[in-house]
Order: structure tokens, then C-alpha cells, then sequence
């Protein structure tokens, strides 16, 4: 999918300022992705999900001092998952990355996590060696390389379209998709573990999502499943569901300006996930920006730009997903 013609495709690893990289543990159905800024970044958040696992988020408001992002954690696990960015944390520190205090430098790891412990082993959470391992293939791996995409890193145990139960869901995962527009570029990391259907934009048709039987292959309108139901309407796992997302770009913003990018963007999750934001997801959409341009770029323009982006990560990362663990996937049922 073509997020707009005056929007040109590029590798989101092309993006100055950033490094990218993955641990996975495919046996056990999970792992973290890690976006390092080594130079720092901007950064704000937004998160509309009512279930959020988080860390740092508040330093990301204007109003507080912090002016620097050096790294963001994205991760499975639930709340066990934080523990990753204590390992990106250590491994920045040991590369004399990170806020300078003066006794000690201090690398700001901001993190999110998404709920799989239903889905493979609930016992085995990423954990502070993975963050080092994820830092690790961020700052030491290929720059050029492209950036794994589906079953990997925080995406490896993602699923999607939960209302009937996880024996009826789809595989979800991780997208990434960047795009130039004259001298801005803006890329977008989502890990697709939402509680809704994720469906095209454009048409609305269901990518993939709630199945009407642990057999079927046909993929059913989960907003009118809900309403349907009525009052009786129940998730079978409370809160186990959440899309986490990490926006970059190479130019130069505020921490207000890169919230309100941050804000703008959450439009992609209401155009491609349904329902979304809903109280069992802890949605939350990061932005960093390295300021490596100086040109202006009007902000309206920059938030339809990552909206766009981010709509496409979010499809990729359904679409690139492979079936796992006895879940299947968008391209199996092709």
C-alpha cells in the first residue's frame, strides 16, 4: 500500500540519527526492538490505550526538563517487559551514551510493552539481556541493512481480533515503513497487538483479525460482533492487548511540537484498527525527532505525513506477519 504519491519510499534505517535493532525468542513468543537515538532526540508521546505498561513517559511532557531521548523500548512481556530498557539503559551507558549528571551518565529509556504472555510461554519475558542484545544489534549491526518486519522483536508475539478468544485470532507482529518528502523523512515502527481487526483504510476490507471459529477463514466484523452482543459483551482476557509505535524523523522539533505530531498520528490507529483505543489496549505512540535538518517543515504537513506513515507500518505489520505457534496469519488465509 502507497502511503500518497508525494510521498517517496526509502529504508527506514536510511533515517539520520537512529539505529534499529531486534531481539527475538521465537520458541518462547516474544522479544523487544530497541530505536537508539545516540546523539539524542526530541521526543513526545501520545497513549490513548486504557491499559498502558510504560516507563519515562512523563519526562516526554513539555512542561519537565529532560530535553533528550537516547533510546526506545519497545517490548513484550506486559509489565515484566520493562525490564528490557534497564538493559538498553546499561548498554548505552557503556558506550558513553546518555544525560550527562555529572557523578554518572544517565541513557533516557523511554518504553512500552504489549501483552503476549498468552501466547507462547507466560513464564519467559524479555528481559535486561535482551535490551543489551537489541541495543547491541542496533548500534553494531549493518546501517545499510534493512529492518526485520513481522514474527521479530517486539512483534513476535503479537496477535490481533481477541472478542472471541485467542483460539480465534490472527497473527499480528511488527511493521516498519518510511517515506521521504523533499528534505524531511519520516518513519514509523508499529508492533500490531491489538484488540481489534486491522483493516485497509481505503476500503475497510478486514486484513486480518477475529475469526467466527478457531477453523475459520472467515474474518468477522469485530465492531458489530461487540454490538451485538450488547451488554454481555466480554473480553476473554482483560487487558491483554495493545499497538505500540515509535515515529522518526530527521527533523528538527520541539518536545510540544513532537507531542502534537505524536497526537496527529493516533488518527492512523483509528483509520486502521477496529475498534481501537479501547480499555483493553495501552496504546501509545512515541516521536523522535534528531533535528539533522533545519529546514522548517510545517507541522500540519509533518503529522499527515507520519499518519500516513504510521497507517503503513501498522498493515505491514499484519501482512508481514507469519503464522506462529498454531495462530494463523494474514497470508494464510490468502
Amino acid at each position: 500500500m502507497a502511503a500518497s504519491a508525494q510521498l517517496t519510499p526509502i529504508p527506514i534505517t536510511s533515517i539520520e540519527g537512529f539505529s534499529f535493532g531486534h531481539a527475538t525468542n521465537l520458541k518462547s513468543g516474544t522479544g523487544c526492538t530497541v530505536i537508539v537515538a545516540p546523539r539524542g532526540a526530541a521526543a513526545g508521546v501520545d497513549v490513548r490505550g486504557g491499559a498502558p505498561a510504560s516507563r519515562e513517559t512523563d519526562l516526554l511532557r513539555p512542561e519537565n526538563t529532560v530535553e533528550a531521548v537516547h533510546a526506545v523500548c519497545l517490548s513484550g512481556g506486559s509489565a515484566y517487559g520493562l525490564e528490557a530498557a534497564s538493559g538498553v539503559a546499561r548498554e548505552l551507558e557503556q558506550r558513553g551514551i546518555g544525560l550527562d549528571t555529572g557523578p554518572a551518565l544517565v541513557p533516557i529509556v523511554c518504553s512500552s510493552c504489549i501483552f503476549d504472555l498468552a501466547f507462547g510461554r507466560a513464564d519467559v519475558r524479555p528481559s535486561v539481556a535482551d535490551g543489551v542484545a537489541a541495543t547491541r544489534a542496533a548500534l553494531d549491526g549493518p546501517s545499510d541493512s534493512a529492518l526485520a518486519e513481522g514474527c521479530t522483536g517486539a512483534g513476535t508475539g503479537a496477535t490481533v481480533g481477541k472478542f472471541n478468544g485467542p483460539a480465534c485470532a490472527m497473527k499480528g507482529g511488527l511493521g516498519a515503513r518510511a517515506y521521504r518528502l523533499d528534505a524531511l523523512k519520516i518513519g514509523a515502527v508499529a508492533v500490531v497487538n491489538a484488540c481489534g481487526n486491522i483493516c485497509d483504510p481505503a476500503t475497510g476490507a478486514a486484513i486480518a483479525g477475529m475469526r467466527r471459529t478457531p477453523e475459520s477463514r472467515e474474518i468477522v466484523d469485530m465492531e458489530d460482533a461487540m454490538l451485538a452482543a450488547g451488554a454481555h459483551a466480554q473480553m476473554p482476557l482483560d487487558r491483554t492487548n495493545t499497538t505500540i509505535s515509535c515515529i522518526v524523523t530527521n527533523a528538527r522539533l520541539t518536545k510540544a511540537q513532537a507531542t502534537k505530531v505524536a497526537q496527529m498520528a493516533a488518527d492512523a490507529y483509528a483509520h486502521v484498527i477496529r475498534p481501537t483505543h479501547t480499555t483493553n489496549d495501552g496504546d501509545t505512540i512515541y516521536v523522535l525527532a534528531s533535528g539533522e535538518i533545519d529546514k522548517p517543515v510545517p507541522l500540519d504537513v509533518m503529522g499527515i505525513a507520519a499518519t500516513r506513515t504510521l497507517e503503513d507500518a501498522l498493515i505491514a505489520g499484519v501482512t508481514e506477519a507469519t503464522g506462529l505457534h498454531g495462530i494463523p496469519a494474514a497470508r494464510d488465509l490468502a
